[in-house]
């Protein structure tokens, strides 16, 4: 759409209930919302520009109520476009939406409605200012293309210090985001800018290293390739971006068309680096915070369905952050939309009116933690409220391997033995007899082996599963894959060495910096972190774990296309380069006995 310096009316916006007037030739747009949700309306600063301390500018749209006075703000900084719809760039969730989740569209006009963020729209009409800009390199804002970058977590200090200072800001400023939105706030937060009153992390990890690149040491190159290359639509100045600007219907990534070769000179090589960093390094440390300097107010919720990728760091950077005012909730249902749902958005409304408004809501009355416990459906069958993580009365109970008899048991095996494997193959699966009662378990797990190899690495990949009588396996909706087993674990055996002071009986902390390579015939303990899960397992059910040298798949049925979901999503392990077989293609033999003792070690809590 074009029109030379006059008002345009965007009088075709599909939007019910909301009526959009833009002068063109400035920035301000006023959306009010018809439905009388709320106390305002909402006004759209367009493409505003905002100074970095090198001099870079961020471009972000900031959407305030259409009323004077001075209100906390929030902000969000991401790779995906801000002006990008989640119909346009993410159709299957709007569609499970459209489909399931009525009551998201209901609780407001749905216009603003964006990938990994909740729906701004419901902040903004109860007295909250939304700043939501594009990262360097993408979208509008130009610059080189680096995400996860240091560069990044300082700008997005000097957004929140920009906030603060605006006429509308009442100099209270709080992070919001999910995913990629929330990974940021925890650098944010560690780099302590002076109006930063509270963060709210929803599923992000904070661990770069073991909980999102290398999983164990192992480079997880298939979400982490997939994941890259699709970052080249939201590049700025990309000129085949599909999307488009939910303002103008233009191309999100900005009115210049940059020619490929100057946008590959703008753009990290982002796999290669993580390649050339097989151990955690500075180039890591530098793209995770300091937990101790994370002292504000923190919201943490993490969801089951963030296997392989922000699960287990958004657990365990809530243990570790300094605050003295932090609460963790730890949902199921679906990944990227649950955090739009109405009771959803009272959450965190409830969380940011007491630390950015000062209301005496009773927010401190929260449960301190709150954990969802799974049925074998993938439904919530309760929830189980606690002051901490593990919860308080975890019964620490360990299923033997018996490797004679491949069964997890609650007596350790009388005599030793050893078990062999192809590391090629599909491993060796342990299974528990029908169980006599309920289990019910939830929180980390560990598995302890004792190994060699006839290679000088050997990487071991972990499945937890369950079955009920018949034979049917429980499986479970993740972000990426609609049939998740229980959970999954992963490590390298050159990288078994752990920090004593940081390990517990539950969570081995493995440092990643130095490789132990295995000498022929030597034997060593591997102490295997298992991502934490929550089960409800009834009666006649069973679980079975799979100790194996590769990537948990099931067979391919017949007729499915290539490249479809086979149990592990795109969280796949196949690098040549950080994989060679001269390395880690040999026989991995399990050893017990003789003081070797062979454990999954289980967070079970009361039935």
């Amino acid at each position: 759409m074009a029109c030379a310096g006059g008002r345009a009316k965007f009088s075709d916006s599909p939007i019910i209930g909301i009526s959009i007037t833009a002068h063109l030739t400035g920035t301000a747009i006023m959306a009010t919302n018809q439905q009388t949700q709320g106390r305002y309306g909402i006004v759209v600063d367009k493409d505003v520009e905002i100074p970095m301390r090198d001099g870079a500018k961020l471009i972000a749209n900031v959407y305030r109520p259409n009323a004077p006075g001075k209100f906390p703000a929030l902000t969000a900084c991401g790779p995906y476009g801000k002006d990008v719809h989640l119909k346009d760039n993410f159709p299957n969730a709007y569609a499970y939406i459209e489909k399931h989740q009525r009551e998201i569209l209901e609780n407001s006009s749905g216009k603003y409605l964006q990938h990994e963020m909740p729906d701004l729209e419901c902040f903004v009409r109860e007295g909250y200012v939304v700043v939501r800009g594009d990262i360097r390199g993408t979208g509008k804002t130009p610059g080189f293309q680096d995400p996860n970058c240091p560069t990044e977590y300082r700008d997005g200090c000097d957004v929140v210090e920009w906030a603060a200072a605006q006429p509308w800001c009442s100099g209270k400023v709080g992070m919001v985001g999910i995913s990629y939105h929330a990974v940021g706030q925890w650098m944010v937060a560690a780099q302590k800018p002076p109006h930063l009153a509270c963060i709210l992390p929803w599923h992000g990890t904070a661990e770069f290293y073991d909980c999102r690149s290398r999983h164990g040491g192992i480079f997880c190159d298939g979400f982490t390739r997939g994941w890259w290359e699709r970052q080249r639509v939201y590049q700025h100045g990309c000129p085949d971006s599909p999307y488009k600007d939910i303002f103008s219907g233009e191309r999100h990534t900005g009115p210049a068309l940059i020619p490929q070769a100057e946008r590959d000179a703008k753009r990290s090589d982002y796999v290669n680096n993580i390649l050339a960093h097989p151990l955690l390094d500075d180039w890591y440390r530098e793209r995770m915070p300091r937990y101790e300097n994370i002292e504000v107010p923190s919201l943490v919720v993490a969801n089951w369905g963030g296997l392989a990728l922000h699960l287990r760091g958004t657990i365990e950077a809530f243990t570790k952050i300094a605050s003295k005012q932090k609460w963790l909730k730890v949902e199921s249902g679906p990944y990227f939309t649950t955090p739009m749902l109405p009771k959803s958005i009272a959450l965190q409304l409830r969380f940011f009116d007491r630390y950015l408004k000062g209301m005496e809501n009773g927010w401190e009355k929260e449960p301190r933690v709150e954990v969802s416990i799974r049925g074998t459906d993938d439904s919530v069958k309760r929830w189980i409220p606690d002051t901490q993580w593990p919860m308080s009365g975890t019964q620490w109970t360990r299923l033997h391997l018996d490797l004679a008899a491949a069964a997890l048991t609650a007596q350790a095996a009388a005599k030793s033995g050893t078990a062999s494997f192809d590391a090629s193959g599909e491993g060796i699966a342990f299974r528990t007899a029908p169980l006599d009662r309920e289990l019910v378990f939830a929180g980390p797990l560990k598995l302890r082996l004792w190994i060699s190899s006839t290679t000088p690495d050997a990487d071991f990949f972990i499945t937890l599963r369950s079955y009920d009588p018949q034979g049917n396996e429980a499986t479970f909706v993740t972000a990426i894959e609609p049939k998740s087993p229980v959970s999954q674990g992963w490590l390298r055996a050159s990288h078994r060495k752990t920090d004593a002071k940081l390990s517990t009986e539950w969570l081995p902390s493995h440092t990643h910096d130095v490789e132990q390579l295995l000498k022929p015939g030597e034997v060593v303990q591997l102490d295997i972190p298992v991502w934490p899960a929550s089960l409800a397992l009834p009666a006649g059910h069973c679980l079975e774990l799979i100790v194996a040298g590769k990537d948990f798949e099931r067979p391919l049925p017949e007729g499915a296309p290539k490249g479809a979901l086979r149990g592990s999503g795109l969280y796949l392990h196949k690098d040549p380069v950080d994989r060679p077989p001269e390395r880690f293609a040999g026989t991995y033999t399990l050893h017990s006995g003789n003081g070797r003792e062979c454990y999954l070690l289980l967070p079970v809590v009361k039935a």
